[in-house]
């Protein structure tokens, strides 16, 4: 697998390089390490993300080159879909303007949409596929990829708290720091860097928290009308669900973020007992065990209803 990656970089100079939409600091960190390195190698790459860059990742070396819009004639020899379970998260339409298409991801269930499928469920992040793809090719690895692979490592391990961080997680991520990465710029940049808009925002959301009366589930919510009374927009909203995550005895924390007047994206977060990907999933979402997500229509009264009775099901089943 990595050696007919290694032979489609040798042999191609036009790369596209996109992650899914709303993206975290995986999709972001691994778009940006392998782009870099790329261009590094002397090729021609373009780096995507439907929804932009959010702003929080903008220490990123790079990060001012992403794009979230690309001339309708361009079309290049190689696409790299990453940290996407499907390639709708990324964008339909690449398949079209990509002549070889390759899908690099780590959560289970990831669609075989592209023409090399590298997936493998036991990395802690996308970013750490790309270090190993970049050791196979020989490629020195500098600082500014380095810095992002750090980035995939620490933003989905949540800073190597959660089950994901494995030996690989720690063994890439010292690595990168003796390549000369300073963990506590990174650690800022995600952590201590916030614009104080989203602290408005958070501030409207906070009191939406409700915890079940088995206290083994809690949830938070932003609606419409919050983010204007807030002067924010949906990018504030990242790592909100950590609030309810973080109350204890709660197994599985919920976030109802509304889309649109009609419609919720529901993200999901487990801390190890409950599969949220299964539940994710049969609600037509995607995800994997411990992170997931899925959109339902209705009003949050509606959707907050029918959800807590799917969680509760799924609780009713733990030993």
């Amino acid at each position: 697998m990595i050696e007919q990656l290694l032979q489609l970089i040798e042999r191609n100079q036009t790369f596209f390089v996109a992650a899914h939409e709303g993206p975290d600091g995986d999709a972001i960190g691994s778009t940006l390490a392998l782009t870099n390195a790329l261009r590094e190698m002397g090729k021609d790459v373009v780096a995507y993300n439907r929804d932009r860059a959010p702003l929080e990742y903008e220490f990123l070396p790079g990060y001012e080159t992403v794009v979230n819009q690309i001339d309708d004639s361009q079309i290049f020899d190689v696409g790299f879909v990453l940290d996407s379970g499907d390639l709708e998260r990324a964008g339909g339409w690449i398949r079209e303007r990509c002549q070889k298409l390759v899908n690099i991801d780590h959560h289970p269930y990831s669609e075989n949409f592209g023409d090399i499928y590298y997936v493998d469920t036991q990395a802690c992040a996308t970013g750490v596929l790309i270090y190993r793809l970049l050791q196979a090719a020989g490629h020195p690895i500098s600082k500014d990829v380095a810095t992002c692979i750090y980035t995939t490592i620490l933003s989905d391990s949540g800073s190597f708290r959660y089950s994901n961080a494995n030996p690989e997680a720690f063994q890439v991520a010292g690595e990168m720091v003796g390549l000369g990465v300073d963990p506590w710029s990174i650690a800022s940049g995600l952590y201590e860097s916030q614009e104080f808009v989203r602290l408005r925002l958070l501030a409207l959301a906070l009191p939406t928290l409700r915890v079940s009366d088995c206290g083994l589930y809690a949830s938070i919510a932003v609606a419409l009308e919050m983010y204007d009374q807030a002067d924010a927009n949906a990018e504030a909203t990242d790592r909100f669900i950590n609030y309810p995550r973080s109350i204890r005895g709660v197994e599985v924390a919920i976030f109802f973020r509304q889309t649109n007047a009609h419609s919720f994206k529901v993200g999901f977060r487990s801390k190890g007992n409950v599969d949220v990907g299964a539940l994710a999933r049969a609600m037509n979402g995607g995800g994997h065990h411990n992170a997931a997500g899925a959109n339902v229509d209705g009003t949050l009264e509606s959707v907050q209803g029918w959800v807590f009775d799917r969680v509760s099901e799924l609780l009713a089943d733990l030993p």
